[in-house]
């Protein structure tokens, strides 16, 4: 997790985008606010953005994070981190059969949530979102959580976010649907409305919303060996994505992307075909 109140600064062409898309050279410097510093000043933020695991640790997923906080900063958006605070959401213990582990970590997290008076929680992570929303009121949590692909709905149908700008114009993109945030959620309105909003050409996969095919990491099966057969599962999702024509493939999980990603590898299309969050398609569009 990132040190508590430090500040980063990162150079727009972070994002390594190809040059059909356009360039950025301006240095952004964001500043994200931790949640205990801010009640030291007593200051309580609106949403506590949960970060997670990959978009703390993992170096392509931290790209997202850093997306998606450029957007809340631009958008002036009340919010604080829980910075060396948060640990785990407990998802994967229990997906992998540790029940008492993924207990400790969920009664702690609530601790940490009920004394900072914790009321709204973004995540970019299906899975987070599946396990505070649906796992933790068992133990007595009472918040809200928020997709951010849900918040990020939320503000352009508020005319709070607008995304008219042409990065994206002529570009080809298809949507994976995360098996956590759609079939586990019912959520496959909100990724695509925001997609919608980018001036794009949107294309969908022949299997797409209930009948989409997993991205094989769910589950913790990401961290387990791969077993008997004829083709990886991310193989033959990466081949639906493929046969759209796309030019990038969007996503709204860090399974999905970490999957996408190296399916695209397999394939040798990672140079000609992008695999990019929902979060930095935004930024992008905003040219942030």
């Amino acid at each position: 997790m990132k040190p508590a109140g430090i500040d980063f600064e990162l150079p727009a062409s972070v994002f390594c985008l190809p040059t059909k898309f356009f360039k950025m050279t301006t240095l952004i410097k964001v500043e994200v606010p931790v949640m205990a510093d801010l009640f030291d000043k007593g200051e309580k933020p609106e949403y506590l953005f949960w970060v997670g695991s990959a978009g703390a640790f993992d170096d392509r997923y931290k790209k997202v994070t850093r997306a998606f906080v450029k957007i809340l900063a631009h958008l002036g958006v009340s919010y604080a981190v829980l910075g060396t605070e948060e640990s785990s959401s407990g998802d994967v213990a229990r997906r992998a059969g540790n029940e008492m582990l993924y207990q400790m970590q969920a009664l702690m997290n609530i601790e940490i949530f009920n004394g900072y008076e914790v009321e709204k929680i973004i995540t970019c992570d299906p899975h987070v979102f599946n396990t505070f929303k649906n796992e933790y009121p068992e133990y007595g949590a009472k918040f809200e959580v928020i997709h951010h692909t849900q918040f990020l709905h939320k503000l352009i149908e508020e005319g709070k976010l607008n995304l008219d700008l042409d990065v994206f114009n002529e570009q080809k993109i298809t949507y994976h649907d995360p098996c956590y945030l759609g079939r586990a959620n019912g959520e496959y309105n909100a990724p695509r409305k925001v997609l919608g909003a980018i001036l794009s050409d949107f294309i969908e996969m022949k299997r797409n919303k209930s009948f989409a095919l997993c991205c094989g990491a769910g589950g913790g099966q990401m961290f387990k060996e791969a077993e008997k057969g004829n083709k990886e599962v991310f193989i033959e999702r990466t081949e639906d994505a493929l046969a759209t024509g796309a030019d990038v493939i969007a996503t709204a999980c860090p399974y999905c992307m970490v999957m996408m990603t190296d399916g695209l590898k397999y394939k040798n299309k990672n140079e000609e075909v992008k695999n990019y969050d929902i979060a930095e398609l935004v930024a992008m569009s905003l040219k942030l």
